[in-house]
């Protein structure tokens, strides 16, 4: 097999879904809505096929790092289009295209009644799998930063996609603003690393590492690397919405559920911990980006679990349980386990895209109706449904032989043999997040599918819906206001993906395991002699790859072992008590602890301290800015300018009369003047 993939190949692969974009974007009314849907399904479809190819051509041994387009060059910096696959890139491609082919046929059904926006809707998402093959394929960083900023747009369009309604409107300006935050801090980085490497390529900058290592920051004693380190985890923490850059995803739960699926659980929130991976040579030479880096992880990962639990709508129980997994895999790039951060970024886009799926098969079936005090019992009426979100709920919280139980249990043992500093806090709160994660997910779970049918009793009180029935608009699903909703399993277009999702929810964490962590899947690189840089001396994997013995074994050790196992399952036995045999105590409980629960159900107050520090200091900046910038300085000069002009023009006017003597006479004087002037000089 040719060692070289075929470049027209990996052009097809983003191109494809981007002509599907720009065929519904440009022609939507043309095609209607049956050909917008099929011919973006058709172009995803295609860039899942061709992944699916590129991805065996690399195991085989196939590998690309080479220049597209040459957009321009200054001086001796060059700025191009370009492409590197390596066997990290082949796996991002073919998640992302998945993942994204699962998401195109949901939306038929999710958006079925939806009579405005339906093409509009499947162009955008396509445009957004486009962009993200540009990010994860790129080479440089020039291109990077522009598959960034394009799932960035992109994610903007689509959380705000109900641009009628307010809390949309607020949504999508907060995701966009936070992460320009985040992106201020990217450009930076690589603004440095491209100063003093003098390229943008990857491959060239890596390869300075060492050189790079020995300079530090301009004026300060800090090392280069550790600043430029730590810029480029701001961006990561901006789009892998790590604590404190973390308060945009759980608002962006506004835009419709496929959107959630699609770019909070697999793409676009993976995007940080992709790219920090990618820039692993570098950041091995900063131990204290390192840590910095575990300890964000580590605050992400157990302090936004909690508030899973004190959440109501069903998907923001699964966003929060985004913002904690993020966490964990933050959590592994910072003890230099990248290869485990990744196989829990692979097994984590299987379930809980299953799980933002099913939360939105449940809102269907619901009428709508997104708040869990409204549910309960459906696990009969939606037995599809309910059957491949209990398989979600399991690979979430690390149950033996489930997916997640490889990639959690992995980063846990990695976080354990580190000596990093933050790595004993780090410990303890992947540890406690177990129990939490399992807590909130079989919470969500239980108020779901079983235990009373509340959906037919009047709405909770606290709920959307019965805030509405309280002003007199409640009603069912025609609108008669009689008689209850009775919940119905979705059509085939929504359950399909489910059954999809849920297969390798189960298989590929016991199927990657090996190649992945303790095999060679990473063994061969292109920009650096391996895809992940693994420290020699990172005693953690060595320890862990003497104690795995198969994925069996490790599921064996895991249940008769005391550990995460038995806090996971710890977790759902509380939860169990709680929600289903004694369902009065959680009242109970948010009584008795009350600040607690007020700090948790106000998200800590984050979203306050922006508001009234940073959103108000940046209107007084502005208003600043405006009364002593732009009302005295420029408005100064400018109107300066015009009064002096007036006062000039109202002296000027009197010397034009309009009589041809005076203007004579004048003549006359500046002729004696100029004669005068010459021939004083000339006497000199």
């Amino acid at each position: 097999m040719s060692t070289t993939l075929n470049e027209n190949l990996l052009l097809a692969a983003p191109l494809a879904p981007l002509a599907g974009s720009l065929i519904t974007g440009l022609f939507g009314k043309a095609v209607g809505r049956k050909g917008s849907h099929r011919v973006t399904i058709l172009g995803v479809f295609v860039s899942f096929i061709l992944s699916a190819i590129v991805f065996n051509d690399v195991l085989h041994g196939a590998s690309f790092n080479a220049t597209v387009y040459e957009w321009m060059n200054v001086g001796s910096l060059k700025m191009e289009v370009g492409f590197l696959v390596d066997s990290l890139t082949a796996m991002m491609m073919v998640i992302v295209t998945f993942v994204s082919l699962m998401v195109h046929i949901y939306t038929i059904g999710y958006m079925a009644d939806e009579e405005v926006g339906y093409e509009r809707f499947f162009s955008y998402i396509s445009l957004f799998t486009f962009s993200m093959l540009m990010l994860v394929m790129s080479n440089n960083f020039l291109q990077l930063f522009f598959g960034w900023e394009a799932v960035g747009l992109v994610s903007y369009l689509l959380i705000g996609f109900y641009f009628t309604r307010e809390s949309a409107i607020y949504a999508n300006l907060k995701a966009f603003l936070v992460n320009r935050v985040g992106d201020f801090g990217f450009l930076l980085g690589i603004g440095l690393l491209m100063g003093f490497a003098g390229s943008l390529n990857y491959g060239d900058v890596f390869a300075q590492g060492d050189k790079l290592a020995t300079m530090t920051f301009p004026g300060t004693s800090w090392g280069l690397l550790t600043v430029a380190c730590i810029c480029l985890f701001i961006g990561a923490m901006g789009k892998s919405a790590q604590f404190p850059l973390h308060v945009w995803l759980p608002d962006s739960m506004e835009g419709p559920t496929p959107i959630s699926a699609l770019i909070h659980a697999a793409t676009m929130v993976t995007a940080g911990i992709f790219m920090v991976t990618c820039m692993s040579p570098l950041f091995e030479h900063s131990d204290a980006a390192l840590s910095f880096v575990t300890v964000i992880g580590a605050i992400t990962a157990l302090f936004m679990g909690f508030l899973g639990v004190v959440q109501n709508d069903i998907k923001r129980v699964v966003a929060y349980s985004t913002l904690s997994q993020l966490g964990y895999m933050t959590v592994a790039l910072g003890v230099s386990a990248y290869p485990v951060a990744v196989f829990h970024l692979g097994t984590h886009a299987f379930f809980k895209a299953l799980l933002f799926l099913g939360a939105g098969s449940v809102i269907i079936g619901m009428h709508h109706d997104q708040d869990m005090r409204n549910m309960g019992g459906l696990a009969k009426y939606m037995p599809i449904t309910w059957i491949t979100s209990l398989i979600g709920s399991l690979a979430l919280i690390g149950t033996p032989f489930f997916a997640g139980f490889y990639s959690k249990d992995s980063i846990i043992e990695a976080v354990k043999y580190s000596h990093l500093a933050g790595s004993g806090f780090a410990y303890l709160a992947v540890v406690a997040s177990v129990f939490v994660t399992a807590l909130y997910s079989f919470r969500m779970y239980f108020m779901v599918f079983h235990g009373e049918e509340r959906f037919r009793g009047p709405k909770h009180p606290d709920s959307p819906m019965g805030r509405a029935e309280a002003h007199g608009h409640g009603h069912d699903d025609h609108g008669h206001g009689h008689g209850p909703h009775v919940p119905h399993e979705t059509p085939w277009v929504v359950t399909l993906p489910l059954v999809l999702l849920a297969i390798p929810s189960v298989i590929i964490g016991a199927i990657m395991i090996g190649p992945i962590i303790y095999g060679d899947f990473f063994s061969h690189g292109v920009a650096f002699d391996k895809v992940i840089y693994i420290a020699e001396n990172h005693e953690g994997l060595k320890e862990m790859a003497e104690e795995f013995h198969g994925w069996v074994a490790m599921a064996l050790h895991g249940i008769i072992t005391p550990g995460p196992v038995w806090l996971a399952a710890l977790g759902v036995i509380v939860a169990w008590f709680f929600y289903m045999k004694r369902p009065d105590l959680p009242v109970v409980v948010a009584r008795t602890f009350r600040p607690i629960y007020v700090l948790l159900d106000n998200k800590y107050y984050c979203d306050k301290i922006n508001e009234v520090v940073f959103a108000k200091g940046a209107i007084a900046i502005g208003r600043g800015l405006w009364n002593e910038g732009d009302v005295v300085v420029i408005d100064g000069i400018v109107n300066g300018s015009a009064r002096f002009m007036g006062w000039f023009a109202g002296v000027i006017r009197f010397l034009q009369s309009g009589y041809i003597y005076h203007y004579a006479f004048a003549m006359i004087i500046g002729m004696l003047g100029l004669l005068t002037l010459l021939l004083t000089l000339g006497g000199k």
